[in-house]
């Protein structure tokens, strides 16, 4: 016989991965709480895939009533303030103009409701436009607030 020693291999250990939402399935995750929102006050919602990452003008959600049609460039923050490109604005206004429909910026701060802008009521830096908390409890409207600004004149007036 050999003087062979049979041992048990050794145990490899399990390294754990931390659970951290990278940054697209967070606002992706986001978009979709906003998806609920419309749909428990009777709106139909749907969200964009790839929006922001075709050639193609594209909001992140379109919602709508039956009479009323709105796209929705939506941000989630842990920030204070969220900025807004000049050419996202651009190519939000020209799909819902193409398309037919409001278009509104959305943001969540964290710990904070949905609220909603119109671009230009948002402060304007020469590359972006800036929504911030502060600005929000001023001017901003929740989704109620919003689902009732042209409720009894569907689309007159808006921003088309």
């Amino acid at each position: 016989m050999s003087d062979i020693k049979i041992t048990k291999p050794k145990k490899i250990k399990k390294i754990k991965k931390k659970r951290s939402i990278n940054r697209k399935a967070k606002g992706i995750n986001a978009e979709r709480d906003l998806i609920h929102k419309f749909h428990a006050l009777s709106w139909s919602a749907v969200r964009i895939a790839g929006s922001g990452s075709t050639r193609y003008p594209a909001p992140d959600l379109l919602a709508g009533n039956g009479h009323r049609r709105i796209a929705i460039e939506a941000k989630s923050t842990a920030d204070s303030r969220k900025y807004f490109s000049h050419e996202d604005i651009d190519q939000l206004r020209t799909f819902s103009r193409n398309f037919g429909c409001e278009f509104w910026l959305a943001v969540k701060f964290q710990g904070e409701n949905w609220i909603f802008f119109h671009p230009e009521d948002l402060q304007e830096t020469k590359t972006a436009f800036v929504a911030t908390v502060q600005l929000s409890e001023r001017i901003g409207l929740n989704l109620s607030e919003l689902l009732a600004v042209t409720q009894n004149n569907p689309l007159q007036g808006q921003n088309l």
